[in-house]
């Protein structure tokens, strides 16, 4: 059963150190409760051809569907999205609210410790396929984490490590699948990269998470072209 839920109203309950509490986990998959406003915790799972649980090792059994890059080589828009239906599905049943994926970081290598979560190597390819596979498991009132962005496209060092891309490469390639999948499935939540670009930690980067992502969403910033 959906409810109304007034964010403005329920900031205006929340005081500054609980404010800070919710960014921070409770635990590794859930978010703290705020029982003052009513703010029930949520509940993170990963994946990502499946749904693991709260659990690294030894969890509740999970139904094993294609990694994302067989997903992504089908070309298939429909099975994506059935796919998604399918792990929203298993979600509910354990009561997770949002899935932490689809990732669509560009395959630059298969020595990519993570490039199976990835669909494809090509930005249209790539985002196409995310847009279905997040609009199937939405569907189902499952939260999509569309993530990293950007440019986490290695693992060695992925914390520290600087990407060093020029601006068209940037905008042609590493920014696209978002680009695609954000303008056709709307994902509820998206997780920034751990890495540097150009020597900027995105976690902390005005121009990417205010710039270009949360001003520019949908305009046609994201759609600019790099002559």
């Amino acid at each position: 059963m959906s409810v109304d839920f007034d964010v403005e109203q329920t900031l205006a309950k929340i005081s500054l150190p609980e404010k800070i509490r919710l960014l921070t986990g409770e635990g590794w998959w859930s978010t703290h409760s705020v029982p003052s406003a009513n703010l029930r915790p949520m509940r993170f799972s990963d994946g990502p051809n499946g749904v693991r649980g709260t659990r690294f090792f030894n969890g509740v059994p999970s139904s094993c569907f294609p990694a994302s890059t067989g997903l992504g080589s089908s070309f298939d828009v429909d099975l994506a999205k059935q796919v998604g239906e399918a792990l929203g599905a298993e979600a509910r049943a354990k009561s997770c609210h949002v899935l932490l994926g689809p990732t669509v970081n560009t395959q630059r290598s298969p020595l990519g410790g993570r490039s199976f979560e990835s669909f494809s190597e090509d930005p249209h390819l790539n985002g196409t396929i995310a847009a279905a596979y997040i609009n199937g498991l939405q569907s189902t009132g499952v939260a999509a984490t569309i993530k990293h962005f950007v440019a986490n496209d290695q693992e060695f060092e992925r914390f520290s490590i600087s990407s060093e891309v020029s601006e068209r490469a940037l905008r042609e390639i590493y920014l696209k699948p978002f680009q695609i999948a954000i303008k056709n499935s709307n994902p509820w939540a998206l997780m920034s990269s751990y890495n540097r670009v150009n020597g900027v930690h995105v976690s902390e980067s005005e121009r990417f998470l205010t710039d270009i992502l949360r001003k520019a969403r949908r305009s046609d910033l994201l759609e600019e072209t790099i002559s």
